[in-house]
């Protein structure tokens, strides 16, 4: 009975690692937008689940036969208040590109993951499509518009940016800008809450003009030898003030109570006339 039961442990253990290593070493197949590929995987957007994804996705070094280096990357807030934009300025050193990789068609595919609190509106983004601003755009996660901060999930956007690879061979700037709406707030003492954004992450995708979703390498940009200004951006959104609570819900009570006689008052008195 021992034998059997050792026997039983030892085929298990077996199965166990079998799948470990299966799961660390296989490749993890890639939709159009890699976010897509991630909640494939995963239901909520986690940090560290995002980076052990990105780190199977995306081997290390260059598949492409050239490696883009990041000269400046610049991040700011536009605007006041609820809806505002944030400003990526990204600068790129000049590059020794092959000839062969001329004619390649490739983008770039700039990942924000959105702290809580914060969403970014589809039907807005697909305008700036539209418009030519970027070739292809999509929100993951908690896209319920409607949400309070508190009962919402962290959602996440891929922008991807089509750009022409002879470009690259000099010093090159891309410059966008996408908007953001702060969700409800929960009440606090001081009147604002407080959310913070960290450095994007972005990609390059090349392959045959035409075919860049079939065939194609891609590679991580690394930001540890950029420049970076505003890595960390704060974005202090209004919320209510826990201490007039009470005083804000006696006045929407008072005005809503109020509202509904004078409608009463009004239907009877022309319903009388």
């Amino acid at each position: 009975m021992a034998t059997r039961r050792c026997i039983q442990l030892f085929i298990y253990f077996l199965a166990t690692c079998s799948s470990l290593a299966d799961s660390v070493s296989s490749p993890v197949p890639v939709n159009k937008f890699l976010m897509q590929s991630y909640y494939d995987r995963y239901t909520i957007l986690h940090d560290s689940d995002f980076d052990n994804f990105m780190s199977q996705a995306i081997p290390s070094g260059s598949s492409c036969g050239f490696v883009l280096r990041l000269s400046d990357l610049k991040r700011t807030l536009i605007g006041e208040g609820s809806h505002r934009s944030v400003s990526t300025l990204i600068k790129f050193q000049t590059q020794q590109l092959k000839s062969e990789l001329l004619s390649y068609s490739c983008e770039f595919i700039i990942i924000e993951r959105l702290p809580s609190g914060v969403f970014a509106d589809p039907f807005e983004l697909q305008h700036l499509v539209h418009r030519g601003i970027f070739s292809d755009v999509a929100v993951f996660g908690d896209t319920n518009l409607e949400l309070p901060s508190f009962l919402s999930n962290r959602s996440a956007v891929e922008i991807h940016l089509l750009v022409d690879p002879n470009i690259l061979q000099e010093p090159t700037d891309i410059k966008m800008e996408l908007p953001l709406h702060a969700r409800y707030q929960p009440l606090n003492e001081s009147g604002y809450s407080t959310v913070e954004f960290g450095a994007p992450d972005m990609l390059v995708r090349c392959g045959t003009k035409g075919k860049v979703e079939n065939h194609y390498c891609f590679f991580k940009l690394e930001k540890d030898d950029a420049n970076l200004y505003g890595p960390h951006t704060v974005w202090r959104i209004p919320s209510g003030i826990k201490a007039h609570a009470d005083l804000v819900s006696a006045a929407t009570f008072i005005a809503a109570l109020l509202s509904t006689l004078a409608i009463v008052v009004a239907s009877l008195y022309y319903s009388n006339s």
